[in-house]
């Protein structure tokens, strides 16, 4: 059972946009998928109109408390797909988490108990590198990187990735990049083609070949509570291209999947040229 992280630390790049609806698509499709709110600013959590109320528990709460995060899910309007959501003392777990015993994995144990009951887990994060965003990476096994074209979120990337190899290094977790998506795709600009080509030409097949158009039914879903399939009809270029972005994210995980199998039943003699290759390119 695949756990994606969707993270860029530059904000306004469309995390909780793509989030939300990779999360209902993949749910569309017969799956049971709980997407995680890690975003403080709860947007993923707003979009799908289940704020918490006085008194009930959010993420927050089982962070701070290393409560099973099962007690705070709940269902939403697309059948299929749950949500743990976002609270407003979200903003402060950072500070709760600063002292936690081995506080990178707290969200890994309280995610524990609920993973039998799910084929995917989603989780948007925060734009920022803080303890919040670096718990949904060492819960993750992959990551989904939305870039918007723009020229500032091309030069957070480097620093992204950075922090990704220490991750692997440190704490000893995959953190493998599913794949780099480009987000508020206007073919009409032309800082759109310049980003474009140095996505493609940094990362190559890691990027998305489809990317997400610019589209005003994408800003105006979550002031709706929907999602893109709700509130676009089916021929919408929002729901294609989401429909598109499900297509090869359930074929990049199946191909991880296969991979992770067959080093399975590697001999160690075959596995140590690859961890020795691994290991340069993380240097």
């Amino acid at each position: 059972m695949p756990i994606l992280c969707v993270a860029n630390q530059k904000g306004g790049v469309g995390k909780t946009t793509t989030a939300v609806n990779l999360a209902a698509g993949l749910a569309r499709r017969g799956q049971r998928v709980l997407l995680i709110d890690l975003d403080i600013q709860g947007s993923a959590t707003v979009t799908l109109g289940a704020m918490p109320s006085n008194g009930e528990l959010s993420v927050a709460e089982c962070l701070t408390a290393e409560r099973p995060l099962s007690e705070v899910i709940r269902d939403t309007a697309t059948e299929g797909l749950k949500l743990a959501p976002a609270g407003e003392r979200l903003a402060v777990v950072d500070i709760h988490l600063a002292t936690a015993l081995a506080r990178e994995h707290v969200l890994k144990r309280c995610l524990a108990s609920s993973l039998p009951h799910f084929d995917h887990v989603v989780i948007d994060t925060a734009p920022y590198l803080g303890l919040l965003t670096l718990n949904a990476l060492v819960a993750a096994d992959h990551v989904l990187i939305p870039v918007s074209c723009e020229y500032l979120p091309i030069l957070g990337l480097k620093l992204f990735n950075e922090t990704l190899a220490r991750i692997r290094v440190s704490l000893g977790v995959p953190c493998d990049v599913l794949g780099y998506l480009l987000t508020m795709y206007d073919r009409r600009e032309r800082i759109t083609a310049e980003v474009e080509e140095i996505l493609r030409r940094n990362f190559g097949s890691a990027v998305f070949p489809q990317p997400i158009r610019i589209s005003t039914r994408h800003k105006a879903a979550p002031s709706h509570r929907k999602t893109i399939y709700e509130f676009e009809r089916a021929s919408g270029r929002g729901r294609v291209d989401h429909e598109r972005l499900c297509d090869e994210v359930i074929d990049r995980l199946k191909v991880r999947t296969e991979q992770s199998f067959a080093r399975l039943f590697e001999t160690p003699e075959a596995a140590q040229p690859r961890a020795r290759s691994s290991a340069s390119e993380v240097g």
